[in-house]
Order: C-alpha cells, then sequence, then structure tokens
C-alpha cells in the first residue's frame, strides 16, 4: 500500500494553512514557499481541498486560503477521503473483474473480506486523529498518534509492533 504525492502534499499544505492561521489565509506563493512544492502543484492540490469542502478561498489581493472549520473538527480520514479516496471502496469488485464482466470471486471473495477489514481499521484510526494532532513537533505528535493508535488496538487484545 502506498500513500500518493497528492495526499502527502495535501496533508502538508492543510498543516501550513492550519499553522499559519492569517485573517486572509495564505497564499499559493506562501504554502509553495512553505512546502518547497511548485505553486502549480500547490493550486492543484488547493483546488481538491476546496472541492471536498476543506478549504476556502478569500479572492483578492490579500485573499488566500483558510480552512473550513477548527483543525480540531478536521479528521485525518476526511482529508485523505478527499485527497485520495479509500484504499478499498465497494465498487473495488466491480473495477477488478479480470476479463470477465463481473469477478469470477463476486459471491465468495476471501480477499474482499481482508481489504474490508482493513479498510475498517484504517477508518477507525485516522478517524481519531485530527489535523490539530498534527500541530506539534514530530516527537509530541508520535506520542499522541502512538497513544490513540494503542488504545484502539487494545480494543482487539493486539500490541503494536514498534
Amino acid at each position: 500500500m502506498k500513500f500518493s504525492a497528492v495526499e502527502e502534499y495535501g496533508l502538508r499544505c492543510l498543516i501550513q494553512i492550519a499553522k499559519h492561521e492569517k485573517d486572509n489565509g495564505l497564499t499559493i506563493p506562501e504554502i509553495s514557499e512553505l512546502e518547497g512544492l511548485s505553486e502549480a502543484n500547490v493550486a492543484k492540490i488547493l483546488r481538491i481541498l476546496r472541492l471536498g469542502g476543506l478549504v476556502e478561498a478569500e479572492r483578492g489581493q490579500t485573499g488566500g486560503y483558510k480552512l473550513t472549520k477548527p483543525p480540531e473538527q478536521i479528521t485525518l480520514r476526511e482529508a485523505l477521503h478527499v485527497l485520495g479516496g479509500k484504499l478499498f471502496e465497494n465498487e473495488f469488485c466491480n473495477t477488478y473483474t479480470g476479463i470477465s464482466s463481473i469477478c469470477t470471486n463476486s459471491t465468495d471473495c476471501s480477499v474482499r473480506s481482508v481489504w474490508r477489514n482493513v479498510q475498517r481499521v484504517i477508518d477507525e484510526v485516522l478517524g481519531r486523529l485530527t489535523l490539530k494532532d498534527l500541530l506539534a513537533p514530530e516527537k509530541h505528535v508520535d506520542k499522541v498518534v502512538g497513544e490513540k493508535v494503542e488504545n484502539f488496538v487494545s480494543t482487539f487484545d493486539i500490541k503494536v509492533l514498534e
């Protein structure tokens, strides 16, 4: 499994906007400079985030991009869904049918069961983390994320590998 550049850069853009809460928001050139990304790439990502309802654009000479709600109300699940979708969607089996019109395993699929449950766990963990959680230094974020994951995983009586 891999995360795309859009998901990685999108989260980084959201973090910058959250960190630099200005009345008029951050401009594309400002975000571009802060993250070391091209202005074209930042513009593309901000369009996705705007269409997904996570940021809004303030037009004009002093305008910029702002979050549509406070960072503590934006979950990583929501942000990643806007930026790239899910690892497993219900339509997954219709997409990977091979040369047939329907998947040969459509009535009894052990692989679908794995992906559905992996997606459920990912959604649960990402739903417990907010953009605000990512605004602190890495060491603090690692501790907070680790605690939230550990709390969730403990409901399954499983130890997280270090």
